[in-house]
């Protein structure tokens, strides 16, 4: 059974005014709206989220659910956490309900509010996200796991401080300039690479060797949601729409120590069985959403999607392939780089943003028919992955 995409909301991501219940709220009845279907015609909602126990002081985030329409009491309202993966987690779950024939309409919600706290606060609520004996306790920050993926990257390929400096500064840049377009992104910036390059560390400092401050993603309060029914329902109700036409998950080991810390090795399995499932292969992307969490995470999204072979990421860069106007344009929204990254919020913005790109409503540059696009999330340092396919149908 195919299962379809009819509704999507998003909101601004940055520092917003609205509280981790009105994110919720909001962001539901404007995709319920955007689906053209009645509040009380959703069977269960699902609700992606990382850290509100942390963040916000609140656990038990389902009911929140029951605020958008009076309608909704007594259904079926969940949350989901996978980290950063929460939200590809959740419509993962709301795919299996469809499917299965339990539900016939869907609401996944995907928010974070993470302002709330101040930046050591905030960041010692992301290690939780971490193994903890052996990461998180011992002060291990996520900005600290990924200054790792880029040191063994450096170490097994031999690449030079210079070279890895230019390569993670490219795709900042591209990031930001992708971001000018996008209405809703927190950072929109029109920087080039040499602009960061020859930043002073006042203004580009290291954060965890050697990843800079414009090597990390954004501390970000906002949500997105998506209203998801089979494929004949959504005939019925919008001409254009889009199918969920693969979405697989790979977990590994959730210490680093486990993994290779130079390639997203459980990415790739994810990435892999997404591309057998939708009957595609990387030639036929229009575009990819990929986990910019941190600059390397890009440069090892470029090769687990396969766009260069391993150790020539930064290839997709010099060749032009992953700008706006190449072969595969990747996080023509910004991507969490400039977009922002609310944690449980990313995987349903990912779909939103492909989504809306599908059908010629794109956060961000709208590319000239685009007919399939990929998301890549992972949660935690990409112990979760989730690679899902979106294809438009008229």
């Amino acid at each position: 059974m195919s299962v379809c995409i009819i509704g999507t909301s998003h909101t601004k991501f940055g520092k917003l005014p609205e509280n981790i219940y009105e994110l919720i709220v909001s962001s539901g009845k404007n995709a319920i709206k955007d689906a053209q279907i009645d509040a009380k015609e959703i069977d269960a909602i699902w609700i992606a989220n990382y850290g509100s126990l942390d963040f916000n002081n609140q656990g038990h985030l389902g009911p929140v659910s029951v605020e958008i329409d009076e309608s909704i009491r007594f259904k079926t309202c969940v949350k989901v956490e996978s980290a950063c993966a929460s939200g590809s987690a959740a419509i993962l779950q709301a795919i299996n309900a469809i499917e299965s024939g339990r539900v016939k309409f869907a609401l996944v919600i995907g928010a974070e509010k993470m302002t709330s706290l101040n930046t050591k606060g905030i960041t010692e609520v992301l290690a939780k996200g971490s193994y903890w004996p052996q990461e998180g306790q011992m002060g291990m920050t996520f900005p600290g796991l990924f200054a790792e993926y880029a040191k063994g990257y450096q170490a097994h390929f031999g690449f030079s401080n210079e070279q890895l400096r230019q390569m993670f500064a490219k795709v900042s840049s591209k990031n930001h300039k992708n971001a000018l377009l996008n209405p809703l992104a927190q950072m929109p910036l029109d920087i080039s690479y040499e602009d960061i390059l020859n930043m002073p560390d006042s203004k580009n400092p290291i954060i965890a060797d050697p990843l800079r401050l414009f090597d990390c993603s954004l501390i970000t309060d906002g949500a997105a949601a998506v209203v998801m029914t089979n494929i004949e329902n959504a005939r019925s109700i919008k001409h254009e729409i889009v199918e969920i036409a693969a979405l697989e998950s790979a977990c590994d080991y959730l210490s680093l120590s486990k993994r290779p810390n130079y390639e997203f090795t459980a990415g790739k399995v994810a990435i892999k069985r997404a591309y057998e499932k939708a009957k595609i292969t990387l030639n036929d992307i229009d575009f990819a959403e990929v986990h910019d969490c941190f600059t390397i995470a890009e440069i090892l999204a470029y090769e687990a999607l396969g766009i260069t072979s391993d150790k020539e990421g930064y290839k997709a860069l010099e060749e032009g392939i992953v700008y706006k106007d190449g072969k595969i344009p990747i996080n023509l929204s910004g991507g969490l780089k400039a977009k922002g990254h609310p944690v449980g919020a990313t995987g349903v913005s990912m779909a939103v943003i492909a989504t809306r790109q599908l059908t010629g409503k794109a956060l961000g540059f709208q590319l000239n028919n685009p007919k399939i696009g990929l998301t890549f999330n992972i949660g935690g340092s990409a112990a979760s992955n989730f690679a899902t396919v979106f294809k438009r149908i008229s």
